[in-house]
């Protein structure tokens, strides 16, 4: 099963509603592991380092930092984009599927952006 990070500004209703939906989703938020405040490289770099998916809202700036990882060969897991405007129900139905369906490393050097749909 993906293991996933989730950045520290991600909808706390949307984990709020994995955690019910899926009590043992192995899911961490940044915050939690005293990377409050952090930089997107150091929250890249600990999500490789901890093979974690990372889920976010950030579509300004991750996304330029987890490609500059790949380009430099740095592991990175992928990342994945939610938008501000997703609804609560598709962002957790997405995130189960992803879940679910994927096979280790699936999505590594990869930026997604939900909904799939």
């Amino acid at each position: 099963m993906i293991k996933w990070a989730v950045d520290e500004n991600f909808n706390n209703d949307i984990l709020r509603a994995l955690k019910r939906r899926k009590p043992d989703i192995d899911i961490v938020r940044v915050q939690d592991v005293s990377l409050s405040g952090a930089d997107d490289p150091t929250v890249l770099e600990w999500a490789a380092t901890e093979g974690r998916v990372l889920l976010t809202h950030d579509l300004s700036t991750i996304t330029r930092y987890a490609y500059e990882r790949v380009q430099a060969g740095k592991p990175m897991p992928g990342v994945f984009e939610v938008g501000r405007e997703v609804p609560v129900r598709l962002a957790v139905e997405d995130i189960l599927l992803i879940t679910e369906c994927s096979l280790e490393n699936e999505w590594e050097g990869q930026v997604r952006y939900l909904p799939l749909r």
